[in-house]
């Protein structure tokens, strides 16, 4: 593997590695392990994923989207927000723009440092689950939005549980093999929640999490406690718009939008690649 340069960026304090793999320097078998490495904080660059930007066939570009832990995840909200802005940046898309995901095509119009994004449809819609965690009966509440997400509600997001709850659920037998995400949410008014995220791949609390704010947003109108468009306020203090159409159950035309922000590009040094 040859030295690259990467550019590092955060969507409400989710943050990522991206990287203009179009000429193919990470290979496919490279790429899990250069996860890993890169997004160890204090020994490589630091974040919560790696973002390698390809070519397609079938859009403007394709991703291939590593969580902390090395493995390949289907989507990312804030990823995908970063990644359109990137690749807007980069000359690599137009302002409006598609990439192809293991979740499918995904559309996103980038304007300034604001994205909006679509997400593909979403899936798995479980309500009122009953999960035992330390023998107590616990309401749990599930939906697929690119990838797993389980939903608790809290009173206070304060004394919410999130690093022993959250490791718990994520690996509770109702949601093997995949294992899901887990986000503890405060509904504040009709149009507006608070969120807490632990992080499938991650194995953290995370800042932000952009498909944990559409399944927090979307759950909470399917229990008819709030309606479209929803303002996500994350962990992190930034807020995202979640919009989307719900009819019954079904749910449809679903948007993700908030900032990016570029905080800087770098080249990974050639001896330290040695060793991955």
């Amino acid at each position: 593997m040859n030295s690259f340069s990467f550019t590092k960026m955060h969507g409400s304090g989710n943050d990522f590695i991206l990287i203009d793999n179009r000429q193919g320097g990470i290979s496919f078998g490279e790429a899990p392990v250069l996860a890993e490495r890169i997004c160890r904080r204090k020994f490589g660059v630091g974040a919560d994923g790696l973002i390698l930007i390809e070519d397609s066939s079938h859009a403007d570009f394709r991703w291939r989207f590593f969580n902390a832990d090395g493995s390949e995840a289907e989507m990312c909200g804030n990823g995908g927000r970063c990644a359109a802005r990137f690749a807007h940046l980069s000359g690599i898309a137009p302002e409006k723009l598609s990439f192809h995901t293991l979740a499918g095509i995904i559309r996103a119009r980038v304007k300034d440092a604001r994205v909006k994004l679509q997400l593909p449809d979403l899936s798995d819609l479980l309500l009122d689950l009953s999960v035992e965690i330390y023998r107590e009966k616990v309401q749990l509440h599930h939906i697929n939005t690119g990838v797993p997400h389980t939903i608790c509600f809290m009173p206070d997001l304060n004394s919410a549980p999130i690093l022993d709850w959250g490791r718990r659920i994520r690996h509770h037998e109702r949601f093997m093999p995949a294992g899901t995400n887990v986000n503890f949410v405060q509904v504040d008014n009709m149009h507006a929640i608070r969120i807490r995220t632990y992080g499938r791949g991650v194995e953290d609390e995370t800042l932000a999490c952009g498909t944990g704010a559409v399944a927090s947003a979307v759950i909470s109108a399917c229990k008819g406690l709030v309606e479209s468009p929803v303002e996500v306020t994350t962990w992190g203090g930034e807020v995202l718009r979640v919009y989307f159409r719900l009819d019954g159950k079904n749910v449809a035309d679903v948007f993700l939008e908030g900032g990016t922000e570029v905080v800087y590009t770098g080249r990974i040094d050639q001896s330290w690649l040695a060793a991955v």
